[in-house]
C-alpha cells in the first residue's frame, strides 16, 4: 500500500525504512530538504520538500492514492493539523499523529485521531531499566490515558473475589498469571495466594492504586 509521511527526522526517517523494507509505496514530506539526507541512499520513495499540512503539498506526496497517514514531525500543533487535513479532507481511514504533549493526545483522541504520546511510553521504558523491581506499565495506549500494571498487592487478599480488589482499588483486574497460564478473571473469582495480578488503571492513579492493593485488606 501507499503510505505518506509527514517529518523526515529520526523517527519518519526510520519508519520509512521500515515499510519501504517491507514492500510499501512511500511517500515522505520534509520543510527542510536537508532532512532528507536521513534516508539511505537506496530508499526509492518519494520526497516531497513542503510543508506537510498544505493540500497542494500531500497532493504532490500522492495522498489521493494512499491507504496510511502518519505525522511525526516535531511540532503538536502540526503533526495534529495534517493528520485531520489527511482524514477529514482526503478521506485517509489510517491515521496516526505523534504527540509530545500527553495532555492534548487524549483531547485529539476524541476527534478520532489516534496518537503516540511518546514521552509517557518513554517513561516506562525507564522506569522498567532503573528499577526492575518498581510498578512500572506493562502496556499503555497510545494517548497515555490508561495503562496496565503489574500489581503488588498484600497477602490478605489470597482468598478474596477479584471486585473486592477492584473496589479497593479503583482499578480493573486484567487478567492474572496463575501456575505460569493466563487467566481472564470474572468478578467472582477468587485471588489465590501465588497470583499475578495486572490491573487496568488511569494515568496518574498508579501510586493510588498501588497503596491501596499493598494494604492489609479490610476485615482480615
Amino acid at each position: 500500500m501507499r503510505v505518506v509521511i509527514m517529518g523526515c527526522g529520526r523517527v519518519g526517517s526510520s519508519l520509512a525504512a521500515g515499510l519501504e523494507r517491507q514492500g510499501h509505496e512511500v511517500a515522505i514530506i520534509d520543510r527542510d530538504a536537508k532532512a532528507f539526507r536521513r534516508l539511505a541512499a537506496d530508499f526509492r520513495g518519494q520526497q516531497v520538500c513542503g510543508i506537510g499540512f498544505h493540500r497542494d503539498v500531500l497532493r504532490r506526496a500522492g495522498v489521493e492514492q494512499a491507504s496510511a497517514f502518519a505525522a511525526v514531525s516535531s511540532g503538536d500543533n502540526s503533526n495534529i493539523i495534517a493528520a485531520r487535513v489527511a482524514r477529514e479532507t482526503f478521506g485517509i481511514e489510517r491515521v496516526v499523529a505523534r504527540i509530545y504533549d500527553a495532555r492534548r493526545a487524549e483531547v485529539y483522541e476524541r476527534l478520532g485521531i489516534p496518537t503516540v504520546a511518546t514521552v509517557p511510553w518513554t517513561t516506562d521504558r525507564f522506569m522498567r531499566m532503573l528499577l526492575p523491581d518498581g510498578v512500572s506499565s506493562a502496556w499503555r495506549d497510545p494517548s497515555g490515558t490508561v495503562a496496565v500494571i503489574q500489581l503488588p498487592v498484600h497477602e490478605g487478599w489470597a482468598g478474596r473475589p477479584v471486585d473486592e480488589l477492584e473496589q479497593a482499588t479503583g482499578g480493573r483486574v486484567a487478567f492474572i498469571l496463575r501456575f505460569g497460564s493466563g487467566l481472564l478473571p470474572m468478578r467472582d473469582t477468587v485471588i489465590q495466594a501465588d497470583d499475578t495480578l495486572y490491573m487496568a488503571v488511569v494515568s496518574g492513579t498508579v501510586s493510588d492504586v498501588t497503596a491501596a492493593a499493598t494494604r492489609e485488606p479490610e476485615g482480615s
